[in-house]
């Protein structure tokens, strides 16, 4: 049985995000929340835009959805997010006590795991979702960045 609304459907609508960020010169990463299999927030980095360091996707996802709610608390809420957040997001998350976090590639430099961020005690999280897309996407934004300067 195929299930339409299942974690590869959403981190394909992340991944659309994602895209747009890589448009608009961000680095590519997308993020929707979800609860009850419907998408209530959909964002991408905009650090560069608003020219705010915070801007990231999941910092713009958790206040749409926030906003979405009308409560800062996301529970019973799934983060999709193209790449592993980081700290600073995984502390925003922690705050929104999310009861899901699926990420698509690992940030192996940045990323809340290898910075041994805590998340919420009731947050679950999963990993390597479409990866290999992510990270591809995340490569070709870099190589491009480079070859420009």
């Amino acid at each position: 049985m195929i299930k339409p609304f299942d974690d590869n459907y959403f981190m394909k609508r992340a991944l659309q995000e994602a895209e747009i960020a890589f448009e608009k010169g961000e680095v590519p990463v997308g993020a929707v929340v979800v609860i009850n299999n419907q998408i209530i927030a959909r964002a991408h980095n905009l650090t560069e835009t608003l020219n705010d360091v915070t801007a990231h996707a999941e910092m713009q996802a958790i206040t749409a959805a926030a906003n979405y709610l009308g409560g800062k608390y996301l529970q019973d809420c799934t983060l999709y997010v193209t790449l592993e957040p980081c700290q600073m997001c995984a502390g925003a998350l922690f705050w929104s006590q999310i009861s899901k976090i699926v990420y698509g590639a690992r940030d192996e430099q940045r990323g809340c795991i290898v910075m041994g961020t805590s998340l919420h005690p009731k947050t679950k999280m999963t990993g390597g979702v479409m990866a290999e897309e992510a990270s591809q996407l995340v490569k070709r934004f870099f190589i491009e960045r480079r070859n420009l300067n």
